[in-house]
């Protein structure tokens, strides 16, 4: 994919990297995709799944999408915060790529089950 284009917005507390993490999160979350978010140093990290963690500024997501063999380094998707919705969808289909490639282990599985069978509401 492209590099990340230049900044253009100055930092701003309504669209900080984690209020804008902790909303694509719910967006996740609503399509029955947990995620994690953490944060620290103006970033924020949603941690969706093996493979998949969401980095945010403020103003633009980025994640990694595969490895380029030719200059050996890590190819990155990106998308603006702005389009949220849109954003949500590219990394919903990325989940459901690796998901395929990295299912649950039986152990996670089974002890998922077990929280569902008393009643919790985990997704799987």
């Amino acid at each position: 994919m492209d590099a990340l284009p230049p900044r253009v917005a100055k930092f701003d507390s309504d669209w900080n990297s984690y209020s804008v993490a902790e909303r694509l999160r719910a967006e996740l979350e609503s399509r029955g995709i947990s995620a994690e978010v953490h944060e620290g140093y103006r970033l924020a990290l949603v941690w969706v799944w093996v493979g998949l963690v969401v980095w945010c500024d403020g103003e633009r997501f980025w994640w990694r999408t595969g490895w380029d063999e030719g200059p050996k380094r890590a190819v990155y998707a990106w998308h603006p915060v702005t389009d949220l919705g849109r954003a949500v969808r590219r990394i919903a289909f990325r989940y459901a790529e690796l998901r395929k490639g990295h299912p649950l282990s039986t152990l996670v599985r089974a002890a998922l089950e077990e929280e569902l069978e008393r009643g919790a509401a985990l997704p799987l």
